[in-house]
């Protein structure tokens, strides 16, 4: 198949699962041509099948903000009539999935079918998209797909809930590539970070208040009095300034340090003893299953899609948004040396649980189902 991708080419989970899923279709074959204003982030190998289309945006003195989406929309019909797409694949419904209507529309001008399928991916549901001003044209943009899809089957109740969806929506968790994510041998880091043998926990998050990076400071605050432990925070974002404050209150800025944004998270979740999750909301949580998948098991909260992965009291432990004293007391547990090798064997199997090699194939199976539906109603 000819199918085009569009996503944000961040480090956001919406991107990052739809740069994985092209690759994982190029090396199966296909033909992959991502569409989107600059190369993503993690397009960072080459293979004959992965295409890219860069989305160029003028800027003229009449808009105050450059119209991004008829920018898109116009990519999207070149590249779709120039390289024959067989369909259009967005991730993250704001403004992808408008963009893709109204070049699926262009393109019946010319007589080129071009079925358009929709993944949600959370905050374009759960945040965003609730907005006002954008709810009219989510809810038209998923209606007029023709297909739907989220990351978890809470993610699709949420949908559902707060915006006026009369088609069905397939759920196709996140995935994961064991073959980067994976423990790599990286004791010289370890032992940089905890030279006397030390716990070593790791949050990774964009430092957005949902997040509440705060809270994983707060049961390390506690933690480390009882078990000798550091704490790496990963990522960028809003909130840190305000972390890096309360870590100055808390008087724990030897033992906590801020990383930033990194490309090879994977180095760092190798050496890791514990991942922690606080979050307000979480439509999957594709950090906890990285994490899950370098042999680290969770702490998180019990919200969203979370308990779709985090197995309670298996891979890790669960707790509600905001309960420091549970989530202190479920590190503790996990951190003792008896219960840690069991942790951590268990949220390695977990996590092989959503390989790409068995998730690829539900989106393959899911583009032929639309594909076929589309070959019935042109036939009518």
């Amino acid at each position: 198949m000819n199918i085009g991708i569009v996503c944000y080419p961040t480090f956001g989970g919406s991107g990052v699962v739809a740069t994985e899923l092209g690759k994982a279709l190029a090396l199966h074959g296909h033909h992959v041509h991502f569409i989107t204003y600059s190369q993503p982030t993690r397009l960072d190998f080459f293979n004959e099948n992965i295409f890219y289309h860069e989305v160029d945006i003028s800027g003229y003195p009449l808009f105050k903000y450059p119209p991004y989406e008829l920018a898109l929309a116009s990519k999207i019909v070149d590249v779709a009539t120039y390289e024959k797409l067989d369909l259009v694949h967005v991730h993250y419904a704001i403004p992808h999935a408008s963009a893709a209507f109204m070049a699926k529309k262009i393109l019946e001008t010319k007589n080129i079918i071009l079925p358009v399928i929709t993944t949600l991916h959370g905050t374009d549901i759960t945040l965003v998209g609730k907005d006002e001003s954008y709810e009219p044209v989510v809810t038209f943009s998923i209606n007029a797909s023709d297909g739907v899809t989220a990351v978890s089957e809470s993610l699709k109740k949420d949908t559902y809930d707060h915006f006026a969806i009369k088609r069905d929506i397939e759920v196709i968790p996140n995935f994961i590539d064991l073959s980067r994510f994976k423990k790599h041998k990286k004791d010289h880091f370890k032992t940089a970070i905890c030279p006397n043998n030390e716990k070593l926990i790791v949050h990774t998050s964009n430092f957005r208040k949902v997040k509440r990076v705060e809270d994983a400071v707060l049961v390390f605050d506690q933690v480390r009095r009882k078990v000798p432990s550091k704490l790496l925070l990963v990522g960028d974002g809003p909130e840190r300034h305000h972390v890096e404050n309360l870590c100055r209150k808390l008087d724990t800025c030897d033992d906590i340090r801020f990383l930033g944004k990194l490309d090879m998270v994977e180095e760092v979740l190798s050496v890791a003893d514990l991942f922690i999750m606080p979050s307000e909301k979480e439509s999957f949580g594709l950090a906890a299953l990285e994490a899950m998948a370098c042999e680290v098991p969770v702490i998180s909260s019990n919200t969203g899609g979370i308990p779709e992965l985090n197995v309670q009291g298996v891979t890790g432990f669960m707790s509600e948004v905001g309960d420091i004293e549970d989530m202190v007391r479920n590190t503790l547990e996990v951190l003792d040396d008896k219960n840690l090798p069991v942790f951590k064997k268990n949220a390695l199997a977990r996590a092989k649980e959503f390989e790409v090699s068995k998730i690829m194939p539900l989106y393959e199976n899911y583009y032929h189902k639309v594909l076929e539906g589309q070959t019935q109603y042109t036939a009518v």
